[in-house]
């Protein structure tokens, strides 16, 4: 092997639970390994990808996977996406041998997974190691939403063998079941934590300070809320993602924190309101940060992500009809009621840092 390891990792691009896995733990690993050198192949926006990841790395840009096909943040088109498994499996040689090439291009030491299959079949055939990391997988998802299609079991047969050609996989806790998985390994949460900037966001938005501050993002896939026609809730200010442009006194637009990352604002914040999601529930349990979620009864890793939640962190689940009409004084009453748990430790993230420690060492 050569002296200066090369990590090359390939990332889903639905949404951007992915990223905030990998993120932290490729920063640990970083810290470690100051002069290896990095390969990220994502379909991601690349600012964002380099602001949730420190110092030099190349970026690959394609996609070895797509997940489900979304309606949007909150609902999957579970036809159109068993139609694009049909698709991207009847065109697998193809996809495999253009993954292929751009892994012996790069030539890397270890390939790491979060969780395209198609990346983790093509290191296999070039002998390369591999080590997935995710908590789902592709094949435990379609499952969920299509137990009775006639070619399910076709289907995940490609996706069991690729993910059982990894060293391991990875399941930062909260993970879903993965009973078919021979070489799952759990470790813990995975998070990165942001800095609490309260006082400086209380005086750049004009507020006293008694303001409940609550952060609302659902995720990397568009979905609007319709806040226009919200009611007022005496004492709270919203954070709205940029995109939203609402024109409201109680609700202002983050992007005037231009300078307040993603998880320096989730710290700061009192509430993130979000949907099930892997980063969103870590990185809001680990910051000490309460949780409104919005159902997402249908996604099949969503009972282990919320029970998790109840247990060590603070959160109320909301249904969809309170989403639309903004009734939600009640649900912020009782969240804002519960005594606050303990910051929860990111103690996966070593975890995993450990894992590419032991590959990359030989």
């Amino acid at each position: 092997m050569s002296m200066t390891p090369h990590l090359y990792v390939a990332l889903s691009g639905h949404g951007f639970g992915h990223l905030a896995q990998v993120a932290p733990v490729l920063n640990e690993w970083r810290r470690r390994w100051p002069e290896a050198r990095l390969t990220l192949q994502s379909v991601l926006p690349e600012a964002v990808v380099r602001e949730r990841i420190a110092g030099p790395l190349a970026l690959v840009v394609g996609a070895a996977d797509f997940g489900m096909v979304m309606v949007d943040a909150l609902d999957a088109n579970i036809a159109e996406s068993l139609a694009t498994y049909r698709d991207f499996h009847a065109e697998w040689d193809v996809r495999l041998a253009w993954q292929e090439r751009v892994l012996r291009e790069a030539a890397p030491s270890l390939v790491l997974a979060d969780i395209p299959y198609l990346s983790l079949a093509a290191a296999a055939r070039l002998d390369i190691p591999t080590l997935a990391l995710c908590s789902l997988n592709w094949a435990d998802i379609l499952a969920g939403y299509c137990p009775d299609e006639l070619d399910l079991q076709a289907l995940r047969a490609p996706m069991l063998t690729a993910y059982h050609s990894a060293v391991a996989f990875l399941q930062p806790t909260p993970s879903m079941p993965m009973p078919d998985l021979r070489n799952a390994r759990s470790i813990g949460p995975i998070a990165a934590l942001g800095r609490d900037r309260r006082p400086e966001i209380n005086r750049r938005l004009g507020l006293g300070g008694s303001e409940t501050l609550v952060l609302m993002g659902l995720g990397g896939v568009a979905m609007r809320p319709p806040l226009e026609a919200w009611p007022e809730l005496p004492g709270v200010r919203w954070l709205a993602p940029p995109d939203w442009s609402v024109a409201r006194p109680d609700m202002a637009n983050w992007a005037m924190l231009d300078d307040c990352g993603m998880l320096d604002l989730i710290r700061s914040c009192d509430v993130l309101f979000t949907k099930p999601g892997y980063g969103a529930f870590t990185e809001a349990a680990c910051n000490g940060t309460r949780v409104l979620y919005v159902e997402r009864d249908d996604w099949p890793e969503e009972p282990w992500l919320s029970d998790w939640l109840l247990e060590y962190g603070n959160g109320v689940k909301i249904d969809r009809r309170q989403l639309a009409s903004g009734e939600l004084a009640k649900p912020l009453r009782e969240l804002l009621a519960q005594p606050a748990k303990p910051p929860v430790a990111p103690t996966g993230v070593h975890d995993a840092a450990d894992w590419l420690d032991r590959l990359l060492a030989g």
